[in-house]
């Protein structure tokens, strides 16, 4: 079983790389810290809001791991100057040096680790975790309701007409300031704090029919079931709003989209709106 396989990985991985010392990869620090630091070089100038939400951590398990690195003068946190509600997480000179020497370590055990692989055997392992990574963030994914000016719906948003514009051949012009829609429900999905997926119901005719607006997929996302899973939730919300069936549009371009759909149960229909950019129409009950 998926579950059994699952659990033996992580017995046998997170034996090999370290995870049970207290001390990880020789540091002096454990795991838990290392990451934190890592994550502050890999971000210069980040927010402890940004850590929490990367690593999903609570504020006092954040805050105690920031203190340790503190008080080890890796790191230092200050109020952001342009919001003072904000505070600025930044590696010190020497919280620099322990960074360089974490990447030091962190990349000679990865190499003592696939050493005795053979060139074959390298590629195939890239391969099966580049796949195992994407599925395992795909299932951990947060789907939340959100309102559609909230400040990430808006960046999902904004990438989701960036990518029509690029994609449509005439471009896509999305017009004026979104107007506000009755009845509305959005949803985004997000991972490490950013928006990965994102869409929206609205109730559009009086026979029960809920219409599904803005599906959008980021694209180092594509292919890990997170577009499905996206719909799945939007068509429960609608039926559990008292919907009997969804609607959709889309372009002809979006060939992957529009596999999606037929591969989730839609059919065609008529055109039902007058959307300029609106080549397929689609149905399916609930």
């Amino acid at each position: 079983m998926l579950t059994d396989v699952l659990r033996r990985f992580n017995r046998t991985y997170t034996q090999r790389i370290g995870v049970l010392d207290d001390s990880f990869l020789g540091t002096g620090r454990p795991l838990a810290v290392s990451r934190l630091l890592f994550e502050v070089g890999e971000t210069p100038g980040t927010t402890v809001r940004a850590l929490r939400d990367r690593l999903d951590l609570d504020s006092g398990q954040l805050s105690r791991m920031l203190r340790r690195l503190e008080a080890d003068g890796l790191v230092t946190t200050v109020p952001d100057e342009t919001d003072r509600r904000r505070r600025l997480v930044r590696l010190t000179p020497t919280g620099q040096d322990a960074y360089d020497d974490l990447e030091h370590r962190s990349e000679r055990r990865a190499v003592e680790l696939v050493a005795p692989l053979t060139g074959r055997q390298q590629e195939r392992l890239a391969d099966a975790l580049r796949t195992a990574d994407i599925l395992v963030r795909a299932a951990t994914v947060r789907l939340e309701e959100v309102a559609s000016d909230a400040p990430v719906a808006r960046e999902a948003t904004r990438r989701y007409f960036a990518e029509l514009d690029a994609r449509l051949p005439a471009g896509f012009d999305p017009g004026g300031p979104d107007a506000p829609e009755p009845g509305a429900t959005y949803v985004i999905a997000t991972s490490g704090g950013e928006p990965v997926a994102y869409g929206g119901i609205r109730p559009v005719l009086d026979d029960g029919t809920a219409e599904i607006k803005r599906m959008w997929v980021h694209g180092d996302w594509r292919g890990a079931g997170l577009g499905g899973r996206m719909l799945r939730h939007l068509e429960a919300l609608a039926a559990g709003q008292g919907h009997r069936r969804v609607v959709l549009d889309t372009n002809g371009t979006l060939l992957e989209a529009i596999a999606m759909y037929e591969r989730a149960g839609y059919t065609r229909i008529a055109r039902y709106n007058d959307n300029p950019y609106a080549e397929a129409f689609f149905e399916k009950p609930l």
